[in-house]
């Protein structure tokens, strides 16, 4: 019995051993995969980059020369050292209407996400639908009678109209993915809060904020980027005093055709701002999509 297992024995180690040896390849070729994809995503942004840096020459040609000298010419016109046009009031517009309406988003997705998961409403699933209703209509559809509603209240060209705006275009996604993130959190934990005597709003700010932090931080960087990326509203509804970001970054094409280089370091500029909120928050990011897609 003894030989017998000591024969039988490598022959059970060898299949073990081959299905190890595949998983690791298998793994290999999924990284591979990977940073390809990764590449293919970031190659834009380092041509993007690499294009700022060029006179406007060397930018044109095509094929675009990648030997040829490089230059800070286009940062210095994005910020007026040749034009004396500050990017300043665009870009501070453009902080004050994505964080305004990002923190607005969060104050109201978070008691209806609430209100939908952990303590839920009769027929929540007609709420829901109800949410994801009002992203059905095109933007455009709705273009005329915001601007007339803006008109005869006085604010157009006004940076508290596109918070307002900002706000109830986001709101949908965020109770929505909200209510995935609060619905991860234990109901014991509930329960427990319940019986100390815990109100709604200490609830809320000590308890359900800490557990559901990483679902908090992927969905205000989500309404971050698509306030702080929105140009249809902004360009209809804004001018001279609340022109954001995006709408500048359309004046650099003028009538005398498109000057590559000086687009390309004005986009540089104005995505880093979403690129550097999304570094400091990729953890929380990565684990807040994460969140519940693995029991």
């Amino acid at each position: 019995m003894t030989a017998t297992a000591a024969v039988g024995r490598p022959a059970a180690v060898r299949p073990a051993k081959a299905r190890r040896n595949r998983e690791n390849r298998n793994r290999s070729l999924l990284g591979l995969l990977a940073w390809l994809c990764g590449l293919v995503f970031f190659l834009p942004f380092a041509w993007m980059v690499l294009t700022s840096l060029h006179s406007e020459s060397s930018a044109a040609t095509n094929p675009p020369s990648l030997g040829a000298s490089l230059t800070l010419q286009g940062y210095r016109e994005f910020f007026g050292a040749t034009t004396g046009v500050s990017p300043w009031p665009p870009l501070i517009n453009s902080l004050t209407a994505s964080i305004g309406s990002t923190v607005l988003v969060l104050l109201l997705a978070i008691p209806a996400a609430y209100a939908l998961s952990i303590k839920p409403v009769r027929k929540w699933t007609d709420v829901m639908f109800f949410f994801l209703s009002t992203k059905m209509l095109p933007v455009v559809a709705g273009l005329l009678p915001l601007y007339l509603i803006a008109k005869y209240a006085g604010m157009l060209d006004d940076i508290w109209l596109l918070v307002i705006l900002y706000t109830s275009m986001n709101l949908p996604i965020a109770v929505w993915m909200m209510r995935s993130f609060l619905a991860e959190v234990p109901k014991e934990i509930m329960e427990a809060a319940a019986i100390d005597g815990a109100g709604l709003l200490v609830t809320l700010r000590r308890i359900v904020a800490p557990v559901a932090a990483p679902g908090i931080a992927a969905t205000a960087l989500i309404a971050f980027i698509f306030s702080w990326n929105e140009l249809l509203y902004a360009e209809v509804l804004t001018g001279v005093v609340a022109g954001t970001a995006p709408v500048f970054l359309t004046s650099f094409v003028t009538s005398q055709g498109l000057f590559l280089a000086k687009v390309c370091a004005a986009a540089v500029c104005i995505s880093l701002p979403v690129l550097i909120a999304g570094f400091a928050a990729q953890d929380k990011l990565v684990q807040g999509l994460s969140l519940g897609a693995v029991k």
